[in-house]
């Protein structure tokens, strides 16, 4: 194994990891050496997600958290560490899909619901991680990796979709300002922006006849992504091999964007 790539000793806690794109990257991360940390809303989930990856012979512990209710990230945070003894690499990755007939049907109600969880639980995730990583730091051990989970959506216009392309604009944003906050203490932050992914959150969406003959003759690698397709990207943003990458936004879409 190339040495940098190696994360052993290593924790990573991913939102949302008790499916699609974040169980992909947890079972990569497992894979790599980490112990991983997974906070998802639904405990059915996390224990299969737990059942799964403990195959991989490393330690995974799951707590039932709702990153977008007051407090929640902060205390859950907290307890992350106790158990596990660190934090090195945090993936923002939880997030909920957003949807109307059009932008007039989207209600004050609806707008928040969607930035509590991908803009303001990201941000409440990240900080607390950071925090963490900080003081870390201060104590003479710098270094720490910030992933926000984004979508195609912060670039492309995304119609009857305005709120969830808000958030995911917006994570970006923040994290690039993480990445510049933060790099005096050896911490790097990045933004992941996936285009087509065939998970539960998307599979309503690509059931869409209509849908699929329109956009995947435009994915030059002519399918869909995998969440096994972020697997690469999450073990080298977690590793030393990344020690000097940040501030970026790294598209994961097949060819869709450039094409």
């Amino acid at each position: 194994m190339y040495k940098p790539f190696d994360l052993a000793g290593k924790v990573a806690l991913v939102t949302g990891g008790n499916g699609g794109i974040g169980l992909g990257m947890a079972e990569a991360l497992a894979e790599a050496g980490a112990d991983i940390a997974i906070w998802g809303t639904n405990a059915a989930k996390n224990t299969a997600a737990q059942k799964r990856l403990v195959k991989t012979g490393r330690r995974i512990e799951c707590w039932t958290v709702d990153v977008g209710a007051d407090g929640a990230a902060e205390a859950a945070m907290a307890e992350t560490v106790k158990r596990l003894g660190r934090i090195d690499a945090c993936f923002a990755n939880a997030g909920v899909s957003g949807y109307a007939e059009s932008v007039f049907d989207i209600d004050g109600k609806e707008w928040r619901r969607v930035m509590a969880v991908n803009l303001d639980g990201a941000f409440l995730t990240l900080r607390a991680a950071a925090k963490h990583m900080i003081a870390r730091a201060e104590k003479g051990e710098s270094g720490g990796r910030l992933v926000g989970m984004a979508s195609l959506a912060a670039r492309s216009g995304a119609a009857r979709n305005e709120h969830y392309a808000a958030t995911k604009g917006g994570l970006v944003a923040m994290v690039k300002a993480m990445a510049v906050e933060f790099a005096r203490y050896g911490i790097t932050a990045n933004a992941i922006l996936p285009g087509w992914i065939e998970t539960e959150m998307t599979a309503p969406t690509f059931a869409n006849e209509k849908f699929a003959a329109n956009v995947l003759p435009r994915i030059p690698m002519r399918r869909w992504g995998k969440p096994a397709d972020f697997g690469g990207i999450a073990v080298y943003l977690a590793s030393a091999a990344s020690a000097f990458h940040t501030g970026d936004e790294i598209m994961i879409d097949g060819g869709y964007w450039v094409f």
